[in-house]
């Protein structure tokens, strides 16, 4: 199979406007957002208990930090189960 009889692919196909990977394209991006945050917050509650077992943290950061993932991580099942609904 030459060059010239390759098939020619113009724009950015799937990702054209009306397409349906178009539309999920907002929630998808949403999803690796709360994806993103709750993997940092997860990390640093992991790091900021391990500083207050050691002494080199306080314990106020700890608590803090576990809030922060337990709402984070609140909000993130609750933005799937009104995705999955509508």
């Amino acid at each position: 199979m030459s060059r010239h009889d390759a098939p020619q692919h113009h724009g950015l196909g799937t990702l054209e406007p009306g397409t349906r990977q178009r539309a999920q394209l907002p929630s998808r991006i949403a999803d690796i957002a709360w994806t993103s945050l709750a993997v940092l917050v997860a990390l640093w509650a992991v790091w900021a208990s391990v500083g207050a077992v050691r002494g080199t943290t306080a314990w106020a950061y700890c608590a803090a930090a576990w809030v922060l993932l337990a709402v984070a991580l609140t909000m993130r099942v609750f933005a799937v189960r009104r995705r999955t609904r509508a």
